[in-house]
């Protein structure tokens, strides 16, 4: 008999995780807590050449291609305009949004239903299966749950009473899109600045030259997100004006141009989260190991968690029995690349002494990087889709 799965979060996982499930023969419906798509929200991200992927063993490749832009390059330099580094890092940038929809409209046309305004209030395993009680009193029954609900999931706390707070960073991050501004560098590579008080990333998009941005004002306090959600886009671009004015670069014209500043966020990660499944839920993408945007990797790892959880429930007798196989072959990676990016961006705002130590060794130690490939491990991972995962016992 056919499984069925019951998907929270409608994001970026859950349509992938629901179109993975689909081709490993399990079925699935998807509830997200908002009333209405994702459409307009975020500004805009990288998938790495391991998401894409991953992707492609679902055939979802060239619908995502043919967003954004290639961005196979990361070109540093510091506040002084001193270049620091040029690195290989290739992948696809897209617009958050324009990613959302073409994930949610692919999952609707191959059958996926999705529900909105169900978000998850509870979920209690069942005789023979799990039941998901909404907010708005609904119900909905399945063989399994999988909570792809993001960086405050209720999914997880569910599961887990005593799972971990996430980690603040110490960044905030907000960006935009300008147009009519010249600025220099090469289209569609990234071009990241450490600024002596802030960190700025930009790339321009070959087609029309638009500059897509972002900046990550550093903040020991971690804010609430209402505070950050009442700061004006006026205000936004004042203090950006302010924590860029005397460095070297493009940064103060492409803020003067960016016709409008989204609110900001906070910026968090877990080094680990202990328990991700019991025997009928279980957890994946943020939900599951947050990362700093820093590890340019956050959107891939939910990927590729979509691919592999569906892997082990199409090989794995019981239900349970394949979300352990599932973590014992995420796990390690997943947490490697959590601390990856938070040292990552650690280095966005180290202070002076830091900022001379950086500066001194990061040409030689990025050249390096490139030489060895040190980063192939993070990039070059690829998914056996074809290949039968093996069963492992749950521990007692």
């Amino acid at each position: 008999m056919t499984k069925k799965a019951l998907i929270v979060g409608g994001g970026i996982a859950g349509p992938v995780t629901a179109m993975a499930l689909q081709r490993a023969g399990v079925d699935s419906e998807i509830y997200e807590a908002h009333g209405h798509g994702s459409d307009g929200v975020g500004v805009f991200l990288t998938l790495a050449d391991n998401g894409l992927a991953a992707l492609d063993l679902l055939g979802l490749r060239d619908p995502v291609c043919d967003l954004g832009v290639d961005s196979p390059r990361m070109e540093m330099s510091n506040g002084r305009g001193r270049r620091l580094a040029s690195i290989r890092q290739p992948g696809r940038t897209v617009r958050r949004a324009d990613l959302y929809r073409v994930l949610r409209d692919e999952a609707l046309r191959r059958g996926v239903r999705v529900h909105y305004g169900r978000r998850l209030d509870d979920a209690s395993t069942t005789p023979g299966g799990v039941r998901a009680v909404f907010a708005d009193g609904s119900t909905a029954e399945g063989d399994l749950l999988i909570g792809a609900d993001g960086l405050r999931s209720r999914t997880r706390t569910i599961i887990d009473p005593a799972a971990p707070r996430a980690r603040y960073v110490g960044l905030l991050n907000t960006g935009g899109f300008a147009r009519g501004v010249t600025v220099p560098g090469e289209p569609g590579t990234y071009h990241f600045v450490f600024g002596r008080r802030c960190f700025f990333g930009y790339l321009i998009h070959p087609d029309d030259g638009e500059v897509w941005w972002f900046a990550n004002p550093p903040s020991r306090r971690e804010p609430a997100r209402e505070e950050l959600a009442a700061i004006t886009p006026e205000r936004w671009r004042a203090r950006l004006m302010e924590l860029f004015a005397g460095d070297t670069g493009p940064m103060s014209d492409i803020i003067a141009a960016t016709e409008h500043i989204p609110p900001g966020w906070g910026t968090y990660d877990f080094p680990t989260v202990p328990t991700w499944s019991n025997e009928r839920m279980v957890i994946l993408g943020d939900a599951a190991h947050a990362t700093s945007p820093s590890s340019g990797q956050g959107a891939s790892m939910a990927i590729e968690d979509a691919v592999v959880l569906a892997r082990c429930l199409r090989d794995v007798p019981g239900t349970g029995e394949a979300f352990t196989a599932y973590e014992r072959l995420r796990r390690d990676r997943v947490e490697r690349i959590v601390a990856h990016g938070k040292r990552s961006g650690d280095g966005k705002a180290p202070g002076p002494a830091g900022a001379f130590v950086r500066d001194l060794m990061m040409p030689a130690f990025m050249r390096w990087v490139e030489r060895k490939n040190t980063l192939g491990w993070m990039h070059d991972y690829r998914i056996a889709w074809d290949e039968r995962v093996g069963a492992v016992s749950r521990p007692a």
